[in-house]
């Protein structure tokens, strides 16, 4: 679908409000640090599929930023910027490959190589004590990180089932609503 300029800043900035909202929703229900940026991060699938992926990078340019600017729960919005933000582009990146070793291979280098990042940004910037990644008074560093990498194949696969849902289902309405 080929989208005017106007329809395309229309497109981003509508999905850029949405990603905002449940990124500083976090500060709202801190039970939901990890869920909102989450969700906030699958919303711009649409602008990888609709606007290509120079458009979708953007979006998570701005969202990262409004909620860094905006947001309370400084951790979310870590969350969005340091992984959720552009997964939804780089999973359109790989997927592609041929070789699924490799694809999966590179995506949770990816994942892992965020989640250290999160986790020393946790301790040393936003102040997190150690002792808030032990489970029962033993350091579980390692073990919170196996549960994260089985989280995230999950994700993985949450993110491309909503791809073929928004693809099948809401891509059409779209294209109807640009179309008029």
């Amino acid at each position: 679908m080929l989208l005017k300029q106007g329809e395309k800043i229309a497109f981003c900035g509508v999905l850029c409000a949405l990603s905002t909202v449940f990124v500083v929703g976090a500060g709202l229900f801190p039970t939901m640090t990890y869920a909102l940026p989450a969700i906030a991060g699958v919303l711009l699938v649409a602008a990888v599929m609709e606007l290509g992926k120079k458009w979708a990078f953007f979006s998570y340019v701005v969202v990262g930023l409004l909620s860094l600017l905006l947001g309370t729960d400084k951790e979310a919005s870590c969350f969005f910027c340091l992984f959720f933000g552009y997964y939804p582009t780089l999973k359109s990146l790989l997927d592609p490959l041929r070789n699924r070793v490799i694809q999966w291979l590179l995506k949770l280098l990816v994942f892992n190589a965020a989640a250290v990042v999160l986790y020393l940004t946790a301790i040393y910037l936003l102040g997190l004590p150690p002792e808030s990644f032990s489970v029962a008074g033993i350091p579980a560093e390692w073990l919170l990180l196996l549960a994260g990498n089985a989280v995230f194949v999950l994700y993985d696969k949450a993110v491309g089932g909503v791809a073929f849902f928004y693809w099948n289902r809401l891509h059409p309405v779209v294209a109807r609503i640009f179309r008029k």
